[in-house]
């Protein structure tokens, strides 16, 4: 065989280990044709979700707040919402059911509150606009009363599952119930402290119901008013040193104003008119609460010192309990 013949195949060998040495580098030259594909796909699929709104963000209170309240103007028990002036007063709630005892979250986008909307007494959380109505209780028992954790984390609550009036404890979506009070007694209206170490509550643990506290946990119960008439409603000031109470020791209902540990206990009110339900403003300068002065009950504010008590809801219909937030604090 000539030298040309065994060089045609030995060509032909080499050209095919040529082009299976090209092979592998085929893909990659090929897809560096687009270049900017891998680069701008990784980051715009992180950035989505990550500027995409999770929520509506909830409206801002105007100056001085907001306050909720019930009233029964609609023929039963709706949550009002009202500027803390008294002006905007709107229906929240808008149910054929009873819903009362209305709660501001301390970082005022949700409120709880109690219905029978499903037969049973349960507590429920809705948006500020009212909607989003969620209940967190269970339908067989009576729940009342929640009060929020500083950090809205949690809701204290009142119930009677265990055949008593006791004061519970859970998360924010009404998960891990956990039961703080353990007396024979009636205890009800929790209320947190703006710490979150304490929890001021009412309790007929004596022969009136008188104001207590305890930790967080239901532990160290001490005993804050002791008298022949009945204390309860207490509500901390935003700064914890002082605790608002309701009292029937003056021969009718008046709103009292005590220090933290018991001490300088004083009537605010001072009037011959049925005064409930007391609410610190967020600033801790006034404090909202309920009076029949006028012939019907009704929304009043007033200085810490009791001085300046002025009618806020105007209504022949009966409201009660409010609750108040803005600001950096929260009430209720």
């Amino acid at each position: 065989m000539s030298t040309r013949a065994r060089a045609i195949p030995l060509l032909c060998l080499f050209l095919l280990m040529v082009l299976a040495a090209c092979g592998p580098t085929a893909t990659p030259t090929a897809g560096l044709d687009t270049p900017t594909a891998p680069t701008e796909e990784t980051p715009t699929a992180v950035a989505t979700p990550r500027l995409a709104p999770t929520a509506t963000p909830p409206p801002t209170p105007p100056e001085g707040g907001w306050i909720v309240f019930e009233s029964e103007r609609d023929g039963d028990l709706e949550i009002y919402l009202m500027d803390a002036d008294g002006t905007g007063q709107v229906d929240l709630t808008n149910s054929p059911g009873n819903d009362d005892w209305p709660s501001w979250s301390p970082d005022g986008t949700r409120i709880a509150f109690r219905s029978d909307r499903q037969g049973d007494l349960q507590i429920f959380v809705m948006n500020v606009d009212g909607a989003g109505v969620t209940p967190l209780t269970e339908k067989a028992n009576n729940e009342w009363a929640p009060s929020w954790s500083p950090d809205s984390r949690r809701i204290a609550f009142v119930s009677d599952r265990s055949g008593n009036s006791e004061i519970y404890v859970m998360n924010a979506d009404g998960s891990e119930v956990t039961r703080l009070t353990h007396d024979p007694a009636h205890d009800y209206d929790p209320i947190w402290s703006p710490d979150g170490q304490r929890i001021a509550f009412a309790s007929y643990r004596s022969a009136s119901a008188d104001v207590y506290v305890m930790n967080a946990d239901g532990s160290e119960v001490t005993r804050l008013t002791d008298n022949p008439a009945d204390d309860w409603a207490p509500r901390w000031s935003p700064d914890g040193t002082r605790i608002a109470f309701a009292s029937f020791r003056d021969g009718n209902h008046e709103v009292y104003v005590m220090n933290a540990d018991g001490s300088g206990q004083t009537n605010l009110t001072r009037n011959p008119a049925i005064d409930l339900d007391p609410c610190w403003s967020p600033d801790g300068t006034r404090i909202a609460f309920t009076s029949n002065r006028d012939g019907n009950d009704e929304i009043y504010v007033m200085n810490v010192d009791g001085s300046g008590q002025t009618n806020l809801t105007r209504h022949p219909a009966n409201d009660w309990r409010p609750s108040w937030v803005g600001g950096q604090q929260q009430n209720r």
